[in-house]
């Protein structure tokens, strides 16, 4: 595999086709954009924007701590913001930031044009720009939530949290978690399906990789705390009883189902800000990666180790001593594969041939060595059960958790800014001006941080919003608001040097100022780049001379625009060869509707108006059928890509793009539901006596329906795909609505039997666990019934065949795994009372 040996350029009417496809809308339809680079730089500004308003936030709350009974600012406004200061920093900052550098960064890194599902993209980012701007609105108006961001019931039950404080976080935040979700699995397929050929598993950037177990993270963990919020929420808004102790519930399942999403999100957080620096150093010095094998396995082991951290946060809770063991054990093992990261980074540095002046990133990455050790000596510490119980809810724990995620991904994070701001950028940031952001935001750190080991170790505790003089902390805490100022100052000047020097232009970038060895330094336009390069190693501009020069006069794949079609070139997940072209769909309303019908669905429930919510689902809906109807529609056809390939425009069945995202959105539903099954069978487990009392399942008849009701909807199923295979529509046209109708008819059945039995949802934790494993069995069969409607409609409409038949393909992933839960869910629900229960 080569490319053609073409030394004439490129025809100028290949590269205007190409400018005419991908030209960026203006005007008012700038809104409409979908670009990787457009919507990464923009998903960037508003990460960077939630981060200055959470630490305003911060700057209230040490300006209140600064001097003993303060009066400044009273407890409930103190409660506000601290629970908005850490539900920013964690949510709207942290991981749409890393996401978005990802967005901005990975399509040029891996030699691709830009991800598979623009529009996905450009749906993810509205979704949390508007979710996340209305949600910290609400501290103007005193709606903002005050339960801590770890919102611990029963402290934010309805019996003590009645106002909507409570219901505007849970419902905010589970949302914006489904945003990213959405983001991860647009990344994951990405990496696995759009890599420049000859780029195969061993030869990806570190950062790729990380990228790609970040993804698989966010799949498993997100849904654990999507699960949490949404049950929760239905016990605030309709007294089901899984966290009220008097009605069987347990408290301590909030903890068990947050901290599995809450601890995991640490190394989401750390892993991709570990990867800029994988990236960063090599460029920084001019010598490769040392030890990239045991760097990708550090990572791997790093994403492995990290499920098993979350009782980390739990010491304190009372739970059986082999769980406390098992998870200190964890949380120590977990500082090997950390270590080997930190320690290939140094024998990189060592490496040099030679000393390069030290530049600003390179000043921000040794400042992350710094505190991030730090922060994971005493990481190690609080790993330690016996000392984790004297500081568990002190200051010690603010300065740890500081120094793992300020140090951890703040100071990577303003790395990348100066070190890939000549990518996006006319002029790359000034030396003088981001040596002075940096020592500003370093001394202010340690300075803000490192006092608060001493304060907690003093018996200062958390969350307190003021102190007596005659407790002797006033000067610590003195010293922690002044470095607080300081960072605020360093972000200040850094804030200064965006404004004086930063000037996106896509195709007229500063480019390649560092003398770095990755694709992402290849010159670029708004299609990306002019054409898709064939990789021989790790570093192709330093092993390969003269490839930019070859990739800009187009000698390489897919020089042109086919059909005057947006595309980019899918290869082979394992070894990168060529696979077919997938048509990209360009600038359009139905993300940005999609995004405002969803916020405004989840938003206006957590106000109490139903007939305003549901208007906005509906439009949501509409939405996302407009956006989708247009999808895998062209007359099939063969591409010329270069190197004497001819390649399909499209492709069906397990190999396209779409079939691997239905994968990861089935991985995604998996882990919502083992979840639920989890809160299950803790909630049995924690009062195994009442659970028998509280209701028996209905006669097993009922279930024995119910799951031949299933079995038949498979099989219509099968019916409906097999007649499209052979053409017939007809057979497709019955099928279909007969395997819905069973479905449906499952669903229903087995809510009804529950119902019947004189089951009722707020009797007890057993009822309402019961009623949410059937209502969320329910909830898919909907979604299963929506995509068959949708599949009908196109195929009545023309636009599904036997050639073209993914539409079909993925709502036959859905339906075929809410066939398999539906079972599942009988089986725990009517056989695990009856064998176990």
């Amino acid at each position: 595999m080569r490319p053609p040996p073409n030394p004439l350029p490129r025809p100028d009417g290949e590269l205007q086709g190409l400018e005419r496809a991908w030209r960026r809308p203006t005007g008012w339809r700038a809104l409409t954009v979908v670009n990787n680079t457009s919507i990464g730089l923009l998903y960037i500004a508003t990460a960077l924007l939630f981060f200055l308003l959470a630490g305003m936030l911060a700057l209230l709350m040490r300006t209140q701590l600064a001097v003993p009974d303060n009066a400044l600012i009273g407890h409930a406004l103190y409660n506000q913001l601290f629970t908005m200061h850490g539900t920013v920093m964690m949510f709207l900052f942290a991981v749409p930031a890393v996401e978005a550098v990802a967005v901005l960064l990975l399509p040029n890194m891996l030699g691709a044009r830009d991800l598979p599902f623009p529009r996905l993209s450009a749906y993810a980012y509205w979704a949390y720009a508007i979710g996340g701007l209305v949600f910290f609105c609400s501290i103007f108006v005193g709606l903002a939530p005050d339960g801590g961001w770890f919102m611990y019931p029963p402290l934010t039950s309805t019996a003590y949290s009645p106002a909507l404080n409570a219901d505007l976080w849970l419902l905010g935040i589970g949302f914006i978690e489904i945003s990213a979700i959405a983001g991860a699995i647009e990344l994951a397929v990405g990496i696995l399906r759009t890599r420049a050929p000859g780029m195969t598993l061993d030869k990806m950037p570190v950062y790729a990789w990380v990228m790609l177990v970040f993804c698989g993270m966010v799949i498993v963990a997100f849904p654990a705390v999507i699960v949490a919020t949404a049950l929760l929420e239905l016990e605030r808004a309709f007294d089901l009883p899984f966290f009220i102790a008097q009605r069987g519930g347990e408290p301590l399942l909030w903890q068990h189902l947050f901290w599995f999403f809450g601890h995991p999100e640490v190394y989401i957080i750390f892993l991709p800000a570990s990867g800029m620096v994988s990236m960063i150093v090599p460029a920084m010095t001019g010598a490769r990666l040392v030890g990239y094998p045991l760097v990708v396995a550090a990572v791997l082991g790093t994403g492995f180790l990290s499920f098993g951290l979350w009782v980390h946060h739990m010491y304190a809770t009372g739970i059986p001593q082999l769980l406390l063991d098992v998870a200190s054990a964890a949380s120590m093992a977990v500082s090997v594969p950390t270590a080997i990261q930190v320690f290939a980074w140094i024998a990189t540095i060592a490496a040099a041939v030679r000393l390069r002046p030290l530049r600003t990133p390179m000043l921000f990455i040794l400042g992350f060595f710094f505190t991030f050790v730090l922060g994971g000596l005493t990481g190690v510490m609080v790993a330690v059960i016996p000392f984790d119980l004297q500081v568990h809810d002190t200051y010690f724990v603010v300065a740890h958790l500081h120094y793992v995620l300020f140090g951890g991904m703040v100071f990577p994070l303003f790395a990348a800014f100066y070190y890939w701001m000549p990518f996006v950028s006319v002029r790359p940031l000034s030396e003088r001006l981001g040596r002075w952001a940096f020592w500003l935001m370093f001394v202010g750190f340690n300075l803000a941080f490192f006092p608060m080991h001493f304060t907690g170790l003093a018996g200062m505790p958390r969350r307190v919003y003021t102190y007596a003089q005659s407790q002797g902390w006033e000067l610590l805490n003195l010293a922690s608001t002044v470095g607080a100022y300081l960072i605020a100052a360093g972000v200040l000047v850094f804030l200064v040097d965006v404004a004086r020097n930063c000037r996106p232009s896509l195709g007229a970038a500063a480019g390649n100022v560092w003398g770095a060895g990755t694709l992402e330094w290849l010159p670029s336009a708004a299609y990306g780049m002019r054409s898709v390069p064939l990789v021989s190693s790790r570093e192709p501009l330093w092993d390969q001379p003269g490839l930019a020069r070859e990739v800009e006069a187009g000698h390489h794949f897919l020089p042109n625009a086919p059909a005057g079609l947006r595309s980019t070139l899918v290869t082979t997940a394992l070894d990168a060869r060529p696979d077919y072209v997938l048509a990209l769909p360009g600038p359009a309303w139905s993300p940005l509707l999609a995004a405002l019908g969803t916020a405004g669905f989840f938003l206006l429930l957590t106000f109490k108006l139903p007939l305003l919510a549901t208007a906005f689902g509906v439009l949501a809906v509409a939405a996302l059928w407009r956006w989708l109807w247009d999808a895998d529609t062209g007359a099939p056809l063969e591409v010329d890509v270069g190197a004497g390939l001819r390649l399909p425009l499209g492709c069906p069945g397990s190999a396209s793009h779409s079939w691997w995202a239905m994968v990861m959105l089935v991985m995604v539903s998996a882990s919502i539901f083992a979840s639920l099954v989890f809160a299950y069978l803790f909630l049995w487990a924690a009062d195994r006596e009442a659970w028998g009392p509280a209701g028996r399942p209905p006669e097993a008849a009922s279930a024995w329906l119910a799951a031949m009701l299933l079995a038949g909807s498979g099989a219509f199923l099968a019916l409906a795909r097999r007649g499209l295979r052979k053409g017939r529509l007809a057979q497709l046209g019955w099928s279909l609505p007969l395997a819905g109708l069973l479905l449906a008819a499952s669903a229903g059945l087995d809510l009804y039997a529950h119902w019947g039995a004189g089951l009722r949802p707020q009797a007890s934790a057993y009822a309402a666990s019961v009623y949410a494993v059937a209502g969320l069995q329910a909830a898919f069969a909907i979604v299963s019934l929506a995509m068959g409607a949708f599949t009908l409609a196109r195929a009545r409409a023309g636009r599904l065949s036997a050639e073209r038949p993914a539409c079909l393909d993925n709502t036959a992933i859905m339906w075929l795994y809410t066939v398999a839960q539906g079972l599942l869910a009988l089986a725990l629900v009517h056989a695990f009372p009856r064998l176990g229960g």
